[in-house]
């Protein structure tokens, strides 16, 4: 039996508010031709005032609760992208750090230019010719100033592959548009799992997006290999790049592998670095939607999400969607939060490292999957001492394998459930999700709080559900729906609130005399 109540669990750390930044960024005068950035010491106390603009690529569906994040632990004024999944905040060069530690956000970039209202001319060729023209006017010396501090606080990859060894796949991957929206890109994107960049604009990409991603080839030098090898010895180091274009917008006459080639070899010829598809220093994007252009460079190497599961299952919820959805259910110190279809324990292992005043519980019917949520609290408690270079006192939550129509819980004894329901897909079936619904409806009515308990539940399934929470109206009020990309599926998040009405067992109702927990 888990006991229902926790005290003492930890205090909350306090964020310092930051002084609100403005929209304007510093003119500093670089030699917009170097090679490389430098920065000195005598450097740091100016540019540590400098005021740059954040992009951050965010869950589709979360892009409020990522803004009140940002709003709350930055101090700083959020906008959010109508490109969807897509959020751009201000902030001082000094809080680059805790931009890195935000939990509901995937990617990072800073933002070069932004071009609200973008005026397209009418042919492709003159389109791509101002492309072109583009990487010559803008303002790259304080993004790139800002992409050689945040070296030090990025999270690196431990390596980098190449996405496939035969290269004229790798043309075809890279050298032609990427439609996301297909049903066969996902099998092909997770063959190349090295490649997690792509992959995580895969897992939250807008209706109708392509991404396309400048192809080395396409813009390598001509000159023999040789002749290259031996200035790399005697020449400074280049940078390599290589330059990524979101497109989302059907009235582009252009494609958005037309707009990386040629953006891309003016970017080149301007920079004089070197075209790189895998092992690259400096990822330039282009983002377009519709009328909207914003050029950026990216200060991620892998994305943000990938931080406390190492032992997957076949259905991982990102960790930025689990903090969303956790943060959707405004928890307070001391609540116990209870996932009881944890999988791999994606959702309680985020709510242990950020509400750690609160008791989570992780449950599953999958004895595997108990296993992996155990092992993925070991792993990140692991990572903590090693980070730390002291033994961690643990997190607060616990696994415990259970039915989750049978749970081994006190009625009444849960404030928070958020859990990820089976979409009926690769877990289950929708058939069996008639069933399945309202018998875990029911179940998690009687183990929440009357009046104050609260449910978030994430499922694709939403027919199914809506049948299900109508014949549960008297326990189960909801107050709110968000909806999210999953993996490419569109998904709903139901926020519940527990009615004041208790718990009546069917037994009872039948006029049997039943035994509770």
């Amino acid at each position: 039996m888990v006991e229902d109540s926790v005290r003492n669990l930890g205090s909350t750390t306090n964020m310092c508010n930051i002084e609100e930044a403005t929209n304007q960024l510093l003119d500093v005068n670089l030699h917009e031709n170097q090679r490389s950035v430098q920065v000195t010491k005598s450097d740091l106390t100016s540019e540590s005032e400098l005021l740059v603009t954040v992009g951050a690529t965010v869950p589709t569906g979360f892009e409020q609760t990522a803004a009140d994040e940002v709003r709350e632990k930055l101090g700083s004024p959020c906008k959010i992208s109508r490109d969807r999944g897509k959020i751009y905040f201000v902030i001082s060069l000094e809080s680059l750090a805790q931009v890195h530690c935000l939990r509901s956000v995937d990617n990072l970039f800073v933002v070069v230019q932004e071009f609200q209202d973008y005026q397209f001319k009418k042919t492709k060729e003159e389109v791509l010719k101002d492309f072109e023209d583009l990487a010559g006017k803008l303002s790259w010396s304080n993004p790139l100033k800002v992409w050689k501090i945040n070296d030090s606080f990025k999270k690196k990859k431990a390596k980098r592959k190449k996405i496939n060894q035969n290269s004229s796949k790798g043309k075809i991957n890279y050298g032609q548009e990427v439609k996301i929206d297909q049903r066969n890109d996902k099998r092909d994107f997770t063959s190349h799992a090295s490649d997690s960049h792509i992959l995580d604009y895969y897992e939250n990409p807008a209706i109708g997006e392509e991404v396309s991603t400048l192809v080395g080839d396409d813009l390598a030098s001509c000159k023999d290999e040789t002749d290259e090898s031996s200035k790399e010895e005697t020449e400074p180091q280049v940078l390599k790049f290589r330059v990524t274009c979101n497109r989302a917008g059907e009235k582009h006459c252009f494609t958005s592998n037309e707009a990386a080639r040629d953006f891309g070899g003016a970017v080149q010829d301007y920079f004089k670095w070197k075209a790189d598809m895998t092992n690259f220093d400096v990822e330039v994007l282009l983002n377009i939607h519709d009328n909207e252009v914003i050029v950026g460079i990216a200060l991620t190497e892998e994305s943000l999400h990938r931080r406390n599961i190492t032992h997957f299952g076949p259905t991982t919820l990102r960790s930025t969607l689990a903090y969303g959805m956790l943060r959707l259910c405004d928890p307070l110190p001391y609540d116990i939060i209870v996932d009881p279809m944890c999988g791999t324990g994606a959702i309680p292992i985020e709510g242990a490292t950020e509400w750690s005043d609160c008791f989570h519980i992780a449950g599953d019917n999958n004895p595997l999957a108990v296993n992996r949520v155990a092992n993925n609290i070991a792993s990140l408690l692991t990572k903590s001492q090693i980070k730390e270079g002291k033994p961690s006192w643990g997190l607060p939550i616990d696994a415990v394998q259970w039915d989750i129509c049978n749970l081994p819980l006190r009625t009444g004894s849960v404030d928070i459930i958020v859990t990820d329901l089976p979409f009926g897909k690769r877990i289950g079936s929708k058939k069996r999700n008639w069933n399945l619904y309202p018998a875990c409806l029911r179940e998690m009515s009687r183990v929440c709080t009357p009046t104050t308990g609260r449910a978030v539940l994430l499922t694709q399934d939403t027919k199914c559900f809506t049948k299900a929470l109508s014949g549960m109206r008297h326990v189960w009020r909801k107050v709110d729906t968000v909806w999210v990309n999953v993996g490419g599926l569109r998904a709903a998040v139901y926020v519940l609130l527990r009615t004041p009405e208790a718990f009546v067992h069917p037994s009872e109702q039948d006029g049997e005399r039943g035994t509770l927990w």
